[in-house]
């Protein structure tokens, strides 16, 4: 997760790809390339207004959670950008994060909340569409059943995934 400050309020976004996604280039330094998404800007545009970041690291079925914070800049240097690629696409930008704080966040909420638990899930059936998150924040401005209907095949087009 991502998290930045801007002129609009804040913004917190998943990020994720193959693990080692985010890159250690060096003990004060994280890179983290900004792939094709939902096509909002919201978190780059943050970031030039605003340079503080906090990245929350999940990784499934592991408890503890690690947080940084820090100050970020938007690179699209070529060759930083080549060293992100897959499949032979780059991605959009890099955030340059200069490492301020981190720490371990202990389990407690993610074992209360039973996250990596199975069994505890609720079936995807009773859980709001995507369409419904759609119609509902645009007051029915987008064709929900459309959003539902297309959403699969948009997501295996314009994804990346590895």
């Amino acid at each position: 997760m991502l998290a930045t400050s801007g002129p609009d309020g804040l913004d917190a976004s998943p990020r994720g790809d193959a693990p080692g996604f985010v890159a250690v280039e060096d003990e004060h330094t994280l890179l983290l390339p900004d792939r094709r998404g939902n096509n909002r800007t919201d978190s780059l545009r943050n970031v030039i207004h605003d340079p503080r970041v906090a990245l929350l690291f999940m990784v499934p079925g592991m408890n503890e959670t690690l947080r940084i914070n820090g100050q970020a800049h938007v690179s699209v240097a070529p060759a930083l950008l080549e060293r992100f690629a897959v499949d032979a696409k780059l991605p959009r930008s890099v955030l340059v994060i200069k490492i301020e704080a981190v720490y371990f966040q202990c389990s407690r909420a993610l074992l209360r909340s039973r996250l990596w638990d199975v069994a505890s899930q609720p079936p995807r059936s009773s859980l709001p569409s995507a369409r419904g998150d759609a119609v509902a924040l645009t007051q029915a401005s987008i064709d929900g059943a459309a959003y539902d209907r297309d959403l699969p095949e948009r997501v295996k087009t314009t994804l990346v995934l590895t």
